[in-house]
């Protein structure tokens, strides 16, 4: 039998929000992209929602119902275009001051 994974999401929160607030205090990424980070953690609330609404709502799982289950996928991709747009960004910040 599968191991439900559900119980390790909660321990899961505590070194993702350490990291969270390393790479803010740190400096070492532009603000942008520290931002994709925590949108991130947006998407896994958001992705929680939707699955609660599908159970509840639709007597299914997420990945049953395509409009919620693209709804919360909708928030990763933004997710991590905010990260990638806040690299890119420093990115080329660092090739037209050189």
């Amino acid at each position: 039998p599968a191991m439900d994974p559900a119980p390790l999401f909660a321990p899961s929160l505590l070194p993702y929000l350490l990291f969270l607030r390393w790479i803010q205090r740190s400096g070492v990424l532009p603000n942008l992209a520290v931002w994709g980070f925590r949108l991130t953690l947006l998407f896994v609330f958001m992705t929680i929602a939707a699955a609660v609404l599908a159970l509840r709502c639709c007597q299914a799982e997420l990945v049953d119902v395509d409009a919620l289950h693209g709804g919360a996928e909708a928030f990763l991709t933004i997710a991590n275009a905010v990260l990638v747009i806040g690299l890119w960004r420093e990115d080329q910040q660092r090739v037209n001051n050189s």
